[in-house]
């Protein structure tokens, strides 16, 4: 059987183009043009595996449609943008969804996502991850240092979750770089660096948990 994804884009051109790439990876497609014909459409297939949302649709945006189908399911959501800012990220997290992308966008590199988000959903790669007093929480998209929210960027929630999802493993930069920026990052490894000093700063105590391996990469090192 078909996996079946609803696709939800105002841009016919897009719809279509991003639809025929899904369909060529074996897909069965559902479109909606606006955010109400998506939700009406979701519960209309109570089989489909992914939903994706552009943000800026007529009737219902994609942060509403996002809303009200977490509220109904826990299938992962990958949201499809042309404001590439943090806090529309930020704000599509908050409204339950999984995965974002920015336009323009390669239509390969979008499949790739796909399969990537529903390999690590159908490997349930999305519970919470917590050591000690730290604690990552997926689906809220926040981290908690004894019992005190933070504020982090998406990336470095991702990052941590990285981390403490595969503790104790060394994770070389470009394996890092690979998976929490995936395939469209075309810049260098420093980024990583950056993010780690980042991190540390607002994780405290927990800051000596994430280990460098010189000329390698970073470990999150946990043996209680």
């Amino acid at each position: 059987m078909e996996s079946k994804i609803l696709l939800a884009e105002d841009e016919d051109k897009i719809r279509q183009l991003v639809s025929s790439y899904l369909i060529r990876e074996g897909f069965k497609v559902i479109e909606a043009a606006d955010g109400q014909q998506a939700v009406d459409r979701f519960e209309d297939n109570d089989d489909v595996v992914l939903v994706m949302l552009d943000v800026m649709m007529p009737r219902k945006d994609g942060f509403s449609a996002c809303r009200e189908i977490r509220g109904k399911s826990d299938v992962p959501i990958l949201m499809l943008t042309a404001r590439d800012t943090e806090l529309d990220e930020l704000t599509g997290f908050q409204m339950g969804a999984d995965e974002y992308i920015s336009k323009p966008f390669s239509p390969t590199i979008l499949v790739t996502r796909v399969k990537n988000l529903l390999r690590r959903t159908n490997a349930n790669d999305t519970s919470d991850v917590s050591a000690g007093g730290l604690k990552v929480l997926y689906r809220e998209r926040s981290i908690v240092v004894d019992d005190k929210r933070i504020v982090t960027t998406p990336k470095e929630f991702d990052l941590l979750y990285y981390l403490m999802k595969n503790r104790n493993i060394v994770l070389t930069r470009d394996q890092i770089i690979c998976t929490v920026w995936d395939m469209d990052y075309c810049g260098d490894d420093r980024t990583v660096d950056t993010h780690i000093k980042c991190l540390r700063a607002k994780i405290g105590p927990y800051a000596k948990n994430i280990v460098t391996i010189r000329k390698v990469g970073y470990k999150f090192e946990w043996n209680e």
